[in-house]
């Protein structure tokens, strides 16, 4: 039997017959494809890692952050004179051209692979001292013109250079998903104001509780979401302290003293971003905290939306066998074989998405436990999950906002009615009638299928006038002071 996954090729630009340049490594000699700018460190992860087929260039902003940080080692070693400026100059430009979105078919690594990071720090050297090359009129693979190690990895180590891009990443990346979190707020917010005079049943346990708007439903959906827009921008700031010029295990082997300083002030130029060097470098090479902590708010915001899109689905359940308060905007015909059937498809593909996230999160908590000493080799890993937790909530909430959330309608006419039926009203009016009386008018009504209305009239134990002014809407809907008279 044919396993499919083994007849994969690791990228198209390996095809039969195809012209090879021949490179070397600590294991050997092999052909690299001779117009691929990569080299024979990323040929080897090719071949190693064929494990999700999601590549380091599905995350533009990672391919992005790599090149910056790149750039910015190129400088300090300039400056401190350990980089010819002429070089320094090209592997620039090729950085440059990177930060522009140029070359990111060749950043072709799988984004989950073994060695800590390693495969993804050299995709990053080999591309940009290749096209360093060819900048400089050279051919690809003059490695002793523009070395990948020795010229573009100059005092840097994967365990500097990767963590500082997965933190730069983030921080290029997050603004799109509080930016998509601020506009379902919006769209709810509108929903919340359109519905401020719907009066409905609030239910607790799924059964009936008391009255409420559905302006105040909608409202609530709001804060939650909108609480965690902060909670994102507060913990963000944490991805400003990074660890370069730590290289291997935070020592700082192998750099001058003054290019742990040099490093983090030209990062913070290149990308606009105030970087700040870490009080320890070794406790920050190793420490996984801030990602963790990142990624519980990811899923803490996961669970919210996920909470709400099961809220949408079930008022929206019906149309006529179910609470059918409101009407999700149709998509997509919900049957292949059930003519009329729509399904609330927006809000259930939202829920998967939140569920993904979540588990994203217990693989983050579970990476983050497993670095021993002083690396983390399991931080591959941690940046797929995180960068692609934000990717999802982010498509997830704009999916939410733009194709279901703002088209959502009331049926007015139906909440009221099961307002007016429910055995809840009861308790907008226990204070005027006693916890006693009111325990028996409910146990009545459940069991005559009467109105609460009905039977306290019945009783005398109110006016109709009194109990009219109890049962507003808007004297149900929130707190108001009362005069309570006096009963038996």
């Amino acid at each position: 039997m044919t396993n499919e996954f083994q007849t994969l090729k690791p990228t198209p630009l390996f095809t039969a017959g195809s012209a090879v340049r021949l490179e070397h490594d600590l294991l050997g000699e092999r052909g690299v494809p001779v117009d691929a700018y990569f080299g024979i460190q990323t040929l080897r992860a090719l071949e190693n890692f064929q494990i999700t087929g999601i590549t380091l260039n599905h995350f533009p902003n990672l391919v992005k952050a790599l090149a910056m940080v790149k750039k910015a080692a190129a400088s300090a070693n300039s400056q401190l004179g350990y980089l010819q400026p002429q070089l320094a100059e090209v592997i620039g430009r090729a950085c440059d051209e990177i930060i522009a979105g140029e070359l990111h078919d060749h950043f072709l690594v799988d984004m989950i692979q073994g060695g800590a990071g390693t495969s993804t720090n050299m995709n990053a050297n080999e591309v940009i001292a290749n096209r360093a090359l060819e900048l400089l009129g050279h051919g690809k693979g003059e490695y002793q013109q523009v070395h990948p190690n020795n010229h573009v990895n100059l005092s840097q180590s994967t365990n500097d250079v990767y963590p500082t891009s997965i933190n730069l990443a983030i921080l290029l990346s997050y603004s799109d998903l509080v930016h998509s979190m601020e506009a379902l707020c919006r769209e709810f917010d509108k929903k919340a104001s359109e519905f401020a005079s719907v009066i409905k049943m609030g239910r607790t346990q799924l059964q009936d509780a008391v009255p409420m708007t559905l302006g105040q439903e909608f409202a609530a959906f709001a804060a939650t979401v909108r609480e965690d827009v902060d909670r994102v921008k507060e913990l963000v700031v944490l991805f400003k302290e990074i660890n370069m010029g730590g290289t291997a295990i935070g020592t700082g082997i192998n750099t001058d003293p003054a290019y742990r300083q040099l490093v983090v002030d030209a990062l913070s130029e290149i990308s606009g971003i105030d970087f700040v060097c870490a009080e320890n470098l070794v406790e920050a090479t190793s420490d996984m905290g801030a990602f963790v902590m990142f990624s519980g708010v990811m899923k803490r915001i996961a669970v919210k939306i996920s909470k709400i899109c099961s809220d949408l689905r079930l008022l929206s359940s019906g149309p006529r066998a179910g609470l059918n308060e409101i009407n999700l905007p149709p998509m997509q015909p919900g049957s292949s074989i059930m003519p009329g059937k729509v399904n609330p498809v927006i809000p259930e593909v939202v829920n998967q998405v939140a569920y993904q996230v979540i588990g994203n999160d217990l693989t983050i908590t579970l990476a983050a436990e497993s670095g021993q000493l002083q690396l983390n080799v399991m931080e591959p890993v941690i940046a797929f999950n995180l960068l692609q937790s934000m990717r999802l909530m982010t498509q997830a909430m704009h999916t939410l906002a733009n194709r279901c959330v703002n088209g959502i309608t009331a049926n007015v006419e139906h909440c009221r009615a099961l307002v007016e039926n429910s055995i809840g009203l009861i308790t907008a009016v226990t204070p005027f009638i006693g916890y006693e009386n009111a325990t028996r008018i409910a146990k009545q009504a459940l069991h005559s299928g009467r109105s609460v209305k009905d039977l306290v009239l019945e009783e005398g134990l109110l006016s109709e006038e009194e109990l009219n002014d109890i049962l507003l809407p808007e004297n149900m809907t929130q707190p108001r002071k009362v005069e309570l008279k006096a009963r038996a």
